[in-house]
């Protein structure tokens, strides 16, 4: 399983070296964009509508845009250092609580850890102590020069990180447009529905779940290739500067020949058989 993140997590005196992996993975099908003449891939390249041209890579900084067409530049250099400074800290385990104090609408992503070389046995007084206490931790760690808060939990026999949105990044429910206020029901209605709900509550499991859509979609492709309903890409036409110099090449040739010819005329003229004078 790939590594994407090292360093150590702390609770108290205790420090434990550990190595993030992620825990989920996107299975959405990717389609490709292809311009329907030729079928080729289209392309998206970064242009600047002032200089109307192409930019380069190289020519691209980062700013942060605090009004409207008014930019604050960030150097690379500024961006790096600031990015070390935080993550050379040890993520620290701040508070424990209860997972059910946490809403899911905080929840982000999930990420495995493992111990590092000489974590085994934090690692494993961490697990216990958590599984023994029914308690998570909750933490801060730089991902992606993004600081986010995450809670440290145990799955199975295997402690997981999940980071968690701040408060201020997830919306207020007063900005939801159109949420009735409370509204009047009647007692069967109410029963009928409570009924309902009882009638399908099982136990939660997440095999039972497929992604009806994916399958199908994936069978679809898979029968018009069958069916040998496929589009090959055109190879793409050479550069402007290559076509138009092959077309300075072929006139300038065929300029040379018409010259070639007319000096082949004048030197017959000029060598032929002169007229008599009287």
């Amino acid at each position: 399983m790939h590594t994407m993140w090292k360093g150590s997590i702390s609770f108290g005196l205790v420090n434990i070296p550990i190595k993030l992996h992620a825990a989920t993975e996107n299975k959405d099908i990717k389609l490709r964009q292809l311009h329907e003449e030729c079928h080729s891939p289209v392309e998206y390249k970064k242009r600047c509508p002032v200089c109307d041209r192409e930019v380069e890579q190289e020519e691209i900084v980062k700013a942060y845009e605090y009004a409207k067409n008014k930019f604050v530049v960030l150097d690379e250099e500024d961006l790096e250092t600031l990015k070390k400074e935080q993550e050379d800290k040890s993520v620290e385990i701040i508070d424990f609580v209860k997972l059910d104090e946490i809403d899911p609408i905080y929840f982000e992503r999930s990420y495995f850890m493992s111990p590092n070389e000489g974590g085994t046995k934090a690692y494993s007084l961490l697990r216990q102590a958590l599984a023994d206490t029914g308690k998570i931790g909750v933490a801060k760690i730089i991902i992606r020069s993004k600081e986010q808060l995450a809670i440290v939990r145990v799955y199975e026999n295997t402690l997981i990180m999940e980071t968690i949105h701040f408060p201020d990044e997830v919306r207020e429910v007063q900005d939801v447009p159109n949420v009735p206020e409370e509204v009047e029901l009647s007692k069967k209605e109410l029963s009928t529905a409570v009924t309902l709900i009882e009638q399908l509550t099982e136990a939660f499991d997440p095999e039972k779940y497929k992604d009806d859509y994916r399958t199908a979609l994936l069978d679809l492709i898979e029968a018009k290739k069958n069916n040998e309903e496929v589009k090959t890409a055109k190879d793409p036409k050479k550069p402007d500067n290559v076509t138009n110099l092959m077309d300075a090449l072929e006139k300038s040739l065929e300029k040379t020949k018409g010259t070639k010819k007319k000096k082949a005329t004048k030197k017959k003229t000029a060598t032929g058989p002169k007229k008599k004078t009287s």
